[in-house]
Parts: C-alpha cells; structure tokens; sequence
C-alpha cells in the first residue's frame, strides 16, 4: 500500500507526428510537481529521440522510457542510450524494457521471440555490468554472449568509455503474464503494468510479493475529464474501448495474445475470448462494441472531477507508487495534479 501517489505524464504513441500539445504538457508537468514523463516506441516513433529533445526543456521531472524494446537493440546499444540520457538529464533517466510479442519482434524487428523470461534477464544483466563499469564486459549468453563467439576471433571484452553519473539507473520492465511479473519484482526496479484494477489488488499480489524494498509500480491510467451525466462518462470510454478491442483482438496471435490472456485473468474470460474472435474474423467494430464498460471505466479515471477524486482513493490504496496519464491538455493535468498532489 502506497497512501501516497506520484503522477507520471505519458506521451504515448505517435501516428501522424509528434502529439499536439505535448511539449505545453510538459512544461506544465514540470510546473505542477508532476514526477516524471515518458514516451513509448512499437514499430514506428523511437521513445529515445522525443525524451531528449522534451527532456532538454525540463530540470526536475524524471525522464522514463514506456518501454523501450529489447529487440530493437542490443543490450550495449541500450546500456549506451541509457548512460548518455542519464547524463544529459543530470541523472534524471528511467529504463523501461519490455519483451513486446512475437509479432512485432519476428515481423518487425526481425528476431527470435523465443525464452522472453531468460532473454529479458540476461539482458538486464549485461546492461547494469556496462552501467557499472566495473570491468570489462564478458558474457556466457546463450542470447546476447560477449565476446561474440562464432565471428572473426577478434572481438574483445570492453568496458564503456563514458563514465556514468550513477553506477545504477533504474530499470522498470512491462510485463503482463504472471511469470514475467514475478521476474521483474525479482530483478527490476519497477514494474510497468499496461492494466491494472486497483480494486482487483488479487490479480498481482502473488506476483509481487516478493518486490524487494522501495520496488515501483508505475500503472498506466486512460484519463478524460467528462460531465457530470452517465451519458458523459459511457461516451468517454469509446477510446478505451476501442483501444482494448486492438490490443485484446489483435496485438498478438491467437493463442499467443498476452492482453486477452490478462483480460481473462482479471475476470472477463468470456469476452476475452469474444474480442479475439470478433477482431481476427475482420469484424473490429463488433470487437469494440464487445468490449465491457465495466473493464474499460476499471482500469481508467473517466468522469467529473468528483468522481475521479473518489476513483483516486482505490488507487491510494493500492501497492501502485505513480499514475502513469496520458494528458495532452494543461487544464486536465493541472486537475488531476490537484486531486492527487
């Protein structure tokens, strides 16, 4: 149980370009005491590039990665990426690494998916020794070796020629199957979760019980600000809605779908299995429409000012440490920094 909440400022994905008004946003975040901001990669924007270039505006607010794949580089390219933000920030930078899914590491990426478990872990490893510098970097892999074993012979062990400002940055991994969760409150810093029902506390609570001291949970929340009516509030959940219909129907393959098996686990197994169906016989809009408003008003802050501050008390309530919003409007940020903070 946490009692106090952070809040975090999520820029999201981009589509046609960076998102309207997110450099106001931050700007404003950095004003209200908001904790820190982070971008999100897939296969299209980098989340690198748009943390330093907002990240230089900004002096206080922590700098986080929601997530950066691991497929998309090696663990040195990381380890680089990550020593060089954190001195550009003042020490100011959060890893967040994930796995992604088979489809978009082997379609996109161009790399096996296979042993997500032991892959992320040795990962982790062979970025905090490059992190530490302690000594040159060696590695047994089977997944990411060090020297490379099978090339000219010529390679070496190396440490880093930059010398950190912290020996240690802060990794936050996103996971959503249960062994992944159990994993990363073992070896991560955070965790990342892209669902979470802060009255649903049963859900994870196996799974981090063994978090060590000061483990951070940072929960992705969909936040509208709406009226006061029913009407207001079911109109409001359309995004998420729709959302959920893409990420349950079709981020994933069916039977290889970490958001539907999710879904399923926190008590809408029938229609997790409904959504998929719909969505991978081309039928989307019936996903959509399939998908519950319970689930969607859950896992979000969707309503009138008065009804998100009662919604904030679950989640005071809750092992979470920072409201991780997506809000590109000034206005609603200020509101929810006045509820929260």
């Amino acid at each position: 149980m946490s009692g106090t909440l952070k809040l975090g400022l999520n820029t999201g994905y981009w589509a046609g370009g960076p998102p309207a008004g997110a450099a106001e946003a931050i700007a404003e975040a950095e004003s209200l005491g908001v904790d820190s901001i982070w971008t999100a990669e897939a296969y299209g924007s980098d989340c690198l590039t748009p943390l330093a270039w907002w990240g230089a505006s900004t002096t206080r607010l922590k700098l986080g990665t929601a997530i950066v794949q691991m497929s998309a580089r090696q663990p040195a390219a990381t380890a680089m990426a990550a020593m060089t933000m954190d001195h550009l920030s003042n020490g100011r930078f959060i890893l967040g690494l994930g796995v992604s899914g088979p489809q978009v590491v082997e379609g996109w990426y161009g790399m096996p998916f296979a042993k997500p478990l032991a892959r992320t872990r040795e990962y982790i490893s062979i970025v905090r020794d490059i992190v530490a510098r302690k000594d040159r970097v060696t590695a047994p892999g089977p997944h990411y070796p060090l020297p490379y074993p099978d090339g000219t012979g010529l390679g070496k062990p190396l440490k880093s020629t930059l010398h950190p400002v912290r020996e240690e940055i802060p990794i936050f991994l996103g996971a959503e199957g249960p062994k992944n969760v159990t994993q990363t409150a073992e070896i991560a810093d955070g965790w990342l979760p892209l669902y979470y029902v802060p009255e649903r506390p049963e859900v994870y609570a196996e799974q981090i019980a063994g978090a060590k001291e000061g483990f951070e949970i940072t929960a992705m929340v969909p936040l509208t600000v709406t009226g006061p009516k029913p009407e207001d509030i079911e109109a409001a959940l359309w995004p998420i809605k729709g959302m959920l219909g893409f990420y349950v129907g079709g981020m994933g393959a069916k039977g290889a779908n970490f958001h539907m098996n999710l879904m399923a686990r926190m008590g809408y197994e029938a229609e997790a299995h409904q959504i998929q169906a719909l969505f991978l016989e081309g039928k989307r809009d019936e996903a959509i429409m399939a998908v519950p408003s319970a689930f969607a008003d859950e896992i979000s802050l969707i309503g009138p000012p008065e009804r998100i501050k009662e919604r904030l008390a679950a989640w005071r309530e809750s092992p979470v440490t920072t409201l991780l919003v997506a809000a590109t409007e000034a206005g609603t940020l200020r509101m929810l920094a006045e509820l929260a903070l």
